[in-house]
């Protein structure tokens, strides 16, 4: 969504939408549309400077992306040395 590069599923991070919140669907199995990220900020940045979320999810209006925020750097610690 955000760089448009494309990549295998198991190196991109799922979101789904709960109650007008993006929420990262790490294992998979939450229910409804998902859309797929790179786990980057740089990725994830442009996704909602692009407004890619309420596109992707089909919704009207911004989304709240805090909390894909805090996994993609929770995710970033993890894969820095």
């Amino acid at each position: 969504m955000g760089c448009r590069k494309r990549a295998a599923k198991n190196d991109l991070l799922r979101i789904v939408v709960i109650e007008e919140h993006c929420v990262p669907d790490q294992r998979g199995t939450l229910p409804g549309r998902g859309a797929y990220l790179h786990p980057a900020l740089i990725c994830l940045d442009l996704a909602v400077r692009r407004r890619a979320f309420p596109r992707a999810f089909r919704v009207q209006g911004p989304l709240d992306s805090a909390e894909v925020r805090r996994a993609v750097e929770e995710i970033s610690e993890r894969a820095a040395p």
